[in-house]
């Protein structure tokens, strides 16, 4: 299937690394320039040479903190003033979470210390990016905004985690009924545990602190789904880079949950 992507320009935040670097890639397969945005200069050089490498496309890397506003907006001027425009927005940039050590408890959380930080990035920081190309996407009458979040918006166990992500949930769906006139559609994807660059020390640190073999820890892991694997970031793009598509018209406002299915829960 065509995609229709081809000659399509996309801005992924997050993009140096995980599954904003494997969205990145899968979209420059596809035809579209990107660029990519994080905060480290050194990691975003190297992932754009790399992407460019094996695609062939116009893959640039730009620094910016998306938790600031001004920052961002600069950001997008780079982008635009590079690539002509933005028809694609994939959100990524978050503080990293879910394969670390136990989140807070509730009579731990404190707002200053772990709740601000995560709204400010991962939803105002969303919401940033959103405001910065949507301009651009008017422009054109055209546009896909795809927010990357997590099953912690569906999932008891992490209450800073539940309320970073359902607050991106409902961005979404509030940006996907005022933009879905204007040709701009915006949908929500809810990883589950996903292998990274990060997973391989994950793994050592457990399987030493358990005494037991990486694999065992891996398998371990992996029972969470009902297909009974680790997905992996490759996995989540390909999802991403189909709602990235015209073709994904019917979806707006939606989310789908990519974590290998989550056993037992029915959602309706």
């Amino acid at each position: 299937m065509d995609l229709q992507l081809a000659g399509k320009r996309a801005l992924v935040t997050g993009g140096s690394r995980g599954i904003g670097k494997a969205v990145a890639r899968a979209l420059a397969e596809e035809g579209v320039d990107v660029a990519l945005l994080a905060r480290g200069r050194e990691a975003l050089d190297a992932a754009a040479e790399e992407i460019r490498g094996a695609t062939g496309r116009n893959v640039i890397g730009v620094s910016a903190d998306t938790g600031d506003d001004a920052s961002v907006h600069s950001a997008v001027h780079q982008v635009v003033a590079a690539l002509g425009g933005v028809d694609i927005l994939v959100n990524c940039a978050a503080q990293p979470g879910g394969q670390g050590g136990r989140p807070p408890r509730a009579e731990e959380v404190s707002a200053e210390e772990h709740l601000n930080p995560e709204i400010n990035v991962k939803v105002m920081g969303y919401l940033r990016c959103a405001q910065a190309v949507i301009p651009y996407m008017k422009g054109t009458g055209w546009g896909r905004i795809i927010n990357v979040s997590g099953l912690a918006a569906r999932q008891s166990g992490s209450v800073v985690g539940s309320i970073r992500n359902v607050a991106v949930a409902a961005l979404t769906k509030n940006l996907a009924d005022e933009l879905g006139p204007l040709g701009i559609t915006c949908t929500v994807v809810h990883p589950g545990l996903t292998r990274t660059e990060a997973t391989a020390d994950v793994l050592a640190r457990r399987a030493e602190a358990s005494g037991r073999s990486v694999e065992e820890v891996e398998q371990q892991m992996a029972e969470g789904n009902s297909v009974r694997r680790i997905i992996d970031a490759e996995d989540i793009a390909y999802v991403v880079t189909m709602l990235a598509s015209p073709r994904s018209i019917a979806l707006n406002g939606d989310a789908i949950a990519a974590g290998g299915g989550v056993p037992r829960a029915i959602y309706y």
